[in-house]
């Protein structure tokens, strides 16, 4: 088998696979191609790739003859008939590119949607992508704030230490309280989650509760819908918190929805001015009134950074531990021969297959298309 691996579109920075799990999958008896100039910008030059045993190709020689084709956007995502396509394609948003890809006889493999399960944790992308955002969103906020962010005590005087708020307590959230906690920050958190609060207080942060929350144990990690009550009472309580933060960083998001809002225009206008927003859920609406993905809007001295392709500013990690997470899926569907073994018994592989055999298979995506 040939797996043939795409340099992405810009803005996007990250690779597919790195040099050092394509030497992993040459050993699994697989052939990796990789078009030329494919991890430069993740700081892994072709020779990194020639050397582990990778072949350097065009984009065009991929496309047309890779039975396996690795792109972590869908914008050049592209093969010959029957091939699979691997990637981060959020399926949920883009039903009729899968239904396009499905007609075209691609079997398309989504990494975002793999089941967010004990057993899937090595091949969770999210996870390990969303890690990177909260450290980055952090250090965002610190070098975007007109302030510092731990306490000094100077011969000058005394310096305060900064308010954060971060709403949603996942992945990303957790390693923005520990990032904020190590610059020296007074870290409040906001989950619907009563079950994160051992975890933050465990980071040294103070978990903000509000009573009546749905239940999202079975969520994956995401958030889910609340009731008009609770979603007063949580506009309330935030509000009240907000009022009084430097920073804030929103992180909740929902599987195929809008993020929900959660920072309205009236709390932005209480916040004090030169505090900041940082919003990693841009890219699906954003959890404020204001906020534009990739874009930064200054309102009423608060400004509001949207911005969800954080993992992608530390372009040599991101992909290092992306490339790990192809692999481990990798091994669920390459047999000892170097051939593909698709096991749909397998609730992983068929949590991620989106598309096969001419068809949307993915029942979400099914559902989005009716």
């Amino acid at each position: 088998m040939i797996i043939g691996v795409l340099k992405e579109q810009a803005p996007e920075t990250r690779v597919s696979l790195v040099p050092e799990v394509v030497a992993a999958l040459i050993k699994m008896s697989v052939t990796v191609w990789v078009e030329h100039g494919a991890g430069a910008t993740a700081f892994y030059g072709d020779k990194l790739y020639s050397d582990a045993g990778a072949q350097m190709k065009s984009g065009d020689e991929i496309r047309s003859s890779a039975d396996m084709v690795l792109s972590i956007q869908t914008a050049n995502a592209a093969g010959k008939s029957g091939a699979i396509l691997m990637g981060v394609f959020q399926p949920l948003f883009n039903a009729a590119l899968m239904q396009q890809w499905a007609g075209k006889g691609y079997s398309v493999f989504s990494l975002d949607t793999i089941p967010r399960t004990s057993r899937a944790q090595s091949m969770d992308v999210l996870s390990s992508q969303a890690n990177i955002a909260g450290y980055k969103a952090v250090l965002l906020a610190a070098m975007s704030y007109s302030r510092y962010f731990p306490m000094f005590m100077t011969a000058a005087g005394s310096i305060p230490p900064a308010k954060v708020l971060i709403l949603g307590a996942g992945v990303a959230g957790l390693q923005a309280i520990a990032t904020a906690r190590r610059l020296g920050a007074v870290v409040e958190v906001f989950d619907t989650r009563p079950a994160v609060k051992e975890e933050v207080m465990s980071l040294g942060a103070k978990f903000v509760e509000v009573e009546g929350s749905a239940d999202a144990s079975k969520a994956g990690g995401y958030a889910v819908e609340q009731s008009e009550d609770f979603q007063r009472k949580q506009r309330e309580k935030i509000h009240e918190h907000a009022k009084k933060s430097d920073i804030i960083i929103t992180t909740a998001q929902i599987p195929g929805r809008k993020a929900p809002i959660l920072i309205n225009k009236a709390m932005i206008e209480d916040m004090r001015p030169g505090s900041v927003i940082i919003d990693i859920a841009s890219v699906t609406g954003g959890n404020t009134d204001l906020t534009e993905n990739d874009k930064s809007v200054l309102h009423n001295g608060v400004t509001i950074i949207g911005n969800s392709a954080l993992a992608a500013t530390t372009p040599a990690d991101a992909s290092k531990l992306y490339s790990k997470n192809v692999l481990n899926f990798l091994k669920l569907i390459i047999n000892k021969d170097g051939g593909i073994n698709l096991n749909f018994e397998d609730d992983i592989v068929k949590g991620t297959c989106i598309a096969f055999d001419g068809k949307v298979v993915n029942d979400r995506v099914l559902a989005l298309l009716k």
